[in-house]
């Protein structure tokens, strides 16, 4: 009778420990991609400080690229207002889209070329671009860590009674694969 109760007692206790120890696991992968996803985020914010100061350099020079601006600053907004990972991912979609028309027309443009100002621009928002995608792929590496651990078994029971489920991993845009293009005639 002993025997048994400290045989019980034991797997209980075993049990227990896993369980503890794995939901420690899984609230620090979850957490570690919230932590990467706010990197992702202080790159964009980076960007879109950028933004304006491009756009306001352009506009002394442009006036007639009134729709490319326009679309800048719903982007930024709509990206301002968004809650989750995956509508802050799609709205900081858009704002590259319009932002790569952005950087068409600066190339096409001479003058706008051989300003120092935006030339200055130009190179801080390459930055900032790196910087994005490192931030992103990093991102997705977390996602894929935190997937993989409450997908596998035995894992995967712990995280459906706590309510730990699968996170979405950072997208490109469908069409992102093709260059933008600007028709200025």
């Amino acid at each position: 009778m002993k025997k048994g109760l400290i045989i019980v007692l034991a797997i209980l206790a075993v049990l227990l420990i896993w369980g503890w120890s794995g939901y420690n696991r899984v609230v620090t992968l979850n957490e570690n991609a919230d932590a990467q996803w706010a990197k992702v985020e202080t790159q964009y914010q980076r960007r879109f400080d950028l933004i304006p100061n491009l756009v306001n350099s352009v506009q002394a020079v442009l006036t007639q690229e009134q729709k490319v601006f326009g679309d800048l600053a719903t982007a930024r907004a709509k990206y301002a207002g968004s809650q989750t990972a995956d509508d802050k991912a799609a709205s900081a979609t858009q704002v590259e889209s319009a932002l790569g028309r952005l950087l068409v027309i600066v190339e096409n443009y001479p003058q706008l070329n051989s300003s120092a100002n935006i030339q200055d621009l130009m190179t801080q928002l390459e930055g900032s671009e790196n910087r994005v995608s490192v931030e992103r792929t990093r991102f997705n590496d977390v996602i894929r860590d935190y997937n993989t651990a409450i997908k596998r078994f035995p894992t995967m029971i712990l995280a459906a009674i706590t309510g730990f489920n699968e996170r979405a991993y950072f997208e490109a845009a469908s069409g992102a694969e093709n260059a933008p293009t600007v028709n200025l005639q």
